[in-house]
């Protein structure tokens, strides 16, 4: 075999097994991708169900309600337009409260809420942690 055809033959095995690395890591990341609603995106339309997804909008003003167990919440997301309940079972995150930011990860249920097997707190970019901001102070203190 000629080296021009050895050359061939390598660099079409070479693009064979990027094609196939792709197409794996394609198929595996498949079930693993969580789709982003908002509750404006399923009003009115059937939900996706039995599928993870992510829903994120504002926690509604006064929604937020503690179960008796003392680990259980529900409480709305609404982005303006729509609201949908939720109910999530676990340690919320400290960022999580009335009128602020959130994405619940989860499913939704054939009656239209969400279940919510885990929440992110979303926070403005001026947010600073409390430990950061603590020492900032002092920092401009001693400087003084």
């Amino acid at each position: 075999m000629k080296p021009k055809h050895q050359r061939l033959v390598l660099g079409l095995l070479a693009l064979a097994a990027v094609a196939a690395a792709a197409l794996l890591a394609l198929s595996a990341l498949k079930d693993q991708a969580a789709f982003f609603y908002t509750p404006g995106d399923v009003a009115g339309k059937a939900p996706p169900a039995d599928r993870h997804v992510r829903l994120g909008g504002m926690v509604e003003k006064g929604s937020i309600q503690h179960r008796a167990d003392g680990v259980s919440i529900d409480f709305v997301v609404t982005d303006g337009k729509a609201r949908v309940p939720v109910a999530f079972r676990g340690v919320t995150p400290d960022l999580f409260k009335e009128e602020s930011g959130v994405v619940a990860e989860g499913r939704f249920n054939p009656d239209g809420s969400f279940a919510a097997d885990n929440l992110l707190a979303k926070h403005d970019e001026r947010y600073m942690p409390p430990q950061v901001a603590g020492n900032m102070h002092k920092s401009e203190s001693l400087e003084q």
